[in-house]
């Protein structure tokens, strides 16, 4: 097998037993990459690829290893969105506005992940315009290809980094996830995407979407990959007011789901959802039940308004973060004779049209004559949903469902269709409202040969009981 192909944990036994260097196994992913770049039809996973960078941290990687001051992820190369600061690399946010701009220093998953674990930084992986989609065709460095059908979507925002995975462009990746934005890509991808406990992660490096959701985690090729990357990056920070300082479990690899009570919300199983979708996904919960799990139907009447809620609160926070992006302090800049036209013709043609749209959506829905009608309502209803996934978590461990109600759609199909697009979220959405941590897991391909992704929910800062079920679901599927 090939070394690329491997995960993360059969990797990291191998660089500690000294079988493969990190060299050698970061030269490998990097020729991987410029094999796909030289592809009549590439994927474009990357934006900037960093190959003497990664070569130097790989050497670093393998001296801790000879010396044995390494962890357990010391010398596993790592792509990152590239929404997240790295110092010293140029960060776009697939924005022309951000044209030139070079981190001046590390988000905290950075500094924990590359700097103190001994990561080889591979490079800066494509996206959705400031994580505004859900195809991964609204970058300005262009469209992200599905590696199972390239003329298909990989998803999005974190498109870039879910197409990584499955085209062994990196063995491990970071996204973020504002309303789906990891696990919808990694559904899409027949990857592992988990979006850990709102506040469990620190956001700082991370240009902001909109804060109240936002969230980094991690793309892999199965559950344990991304337990061990979580449990490196979770943790309270300092320079993040919005992390929380509870104990960082740690999770086992344990399957045993007996007595494990799963919720299946019927809000899930809608009409909209594909017929392969939930016949997969049904099919599966039945062999949970058969490993010990107990099932029941549950009811979150108010998560038919989250799509609602989220399009009100999502713009109007964003319409706000990205108010910095003028063209004066970094970035594109288009000069006009005074101040203010300055600041409208950097804004005009450093943003794309979905940028746009939210933003003025974001600043209508702020205005005075709408923020109690749409904002304050849409928070007024978000706590009713709040109070909803409370209640549901008192009588079970876990919600299943699927994680899209469609597989990929094709590149093209649904990007002059807004309200369409946005609805690929309609399940994810929930989780970060509330708070709640959420994985998707691979289950299979559809009869196109496409991935189906399942996703489970817990409570918040329940990760253990979430990556329990996750594994249990996992092993049904190896």
């Amino acid at each position: 097998m090939s070394l690329i192909t491997k995960k993360i944990h059969e990797l990291s036994t191998m660089l500690s037993s000294k079988a493969i260097s990190s060299v050698e196994l970061t030269q490998a992913y990097l020729d991987n990459i410029k094999q796909d770049d030289n592809h009549t039809t590439p994927i474009n996973a990357y934006i900037t690829v960093t190959p003497e960078l990664a070569l130097e941290g790989a050497k670093q990687a393998d001296t801790r290893i000879q010396n044995n001051t390494h962890t357990s992820l010391t010398g596993i190369p790592l792509g990152v969105k590239d929404l997240i600061n790295v110092k010293d690399i140029p960060m776009t946010c697939a924005s022309k506005i951000l044209t030139g701009y070079i981190s001046s220093y590390d988000a905290t998953v950075i500094q924990k992940l590359i700097r103190n674990e001994g990561m080889p930084h591979l490079g800066k992986l494509n996206l959705d315009e400031f994580a505004m989609g859900s195809s991964n065709e609204t970058s300005y460095y262009g469209i992200v290809r599905n590696p199972h059908h390239r003329e298909f979507s990989p998803g999005g925002s974190s498109g870039g980094s879910a197409a990584a995975i499955a085209a062994n462009l990196a063995p491990i990746t970071l996204g973020t996830d504002t309303g789906g934005s990891i696990r919808q890509p990694a559904a899409f991808c027949g990857c592992v995407g988990f979006k850990p406990t709102y506040g469990r992660v620190s956001r700082y490096g991370a240009t902001a979407f909109a804060s109240s959701l936002d969230q980094i985690g991690p793309i892999s090729k199965c559950v344990t990959d991304a337990s061990m990357i979580y449990q490196a990056m979770a943790g309270y920070d300092p320079k993040d007011s919005t992390t929380s300082s509870n104990t960082v479990e740690t999770i086992t690899n344990s399957k045993d789901i007996k007595g494990l009570k799963i919720g299946l919300p019927k809000e899930f199983f809608v009409d909209s959802l594909d017929s392969e979708i939930k016949e997969q996904i049904l099919n599966t919960a039945k062999e949970l039940e058969k490993q010990g799990a107990i099932l029941s139907e549950v009811s979150i009447p108010f998560m038919k308004h989250a799509p609602a809620i989220y399009y009100i609160i999502a713009p109007a926070e964003a319409s706000a973060n990205l108010e910095r992006f003028d063209g004066i302090r970094y970035g594109n800049r288009e000069v006009a004779d005074i101040l203010s036209e300055t600041y409208i013709k950097s804004r005009t043609e450093g943003f794309g049209p979905e940028v746009k749209r939210r933003i003025i959506l974001g600043t209508f829905i702020l205005s005075s004559e709408s923020y109690d009608s749409y904002f304050k309502k849409a928070q007024q209803v978000r706590s009713v949903l709040i109070e909803e996934y409370n209640n549901v978590f008192n009588s079970v461990d876990l919600l299943l469902g699927p994680t899209t109600p469609t597989p990929a759609f094709k590149i093209n199909e649904k990007i002059n269709d807004p309200v369409s697009m946005y609805l690929n979220d309609i399940f994810t959405i929930s989780a970060n409202l509330v708070g709640t941590p959420a994985i998707s897991i691979p289950i299979g391909m559809s009869q196109s040969q496409l991935p189906i992704g399942l996703q489970l929910t817990a409570r918040c800062f329940n990760e253990t009981t979430l990556f329990k079920g996750a594994h249990a679901v996992e092993s049904l599927f190896l």
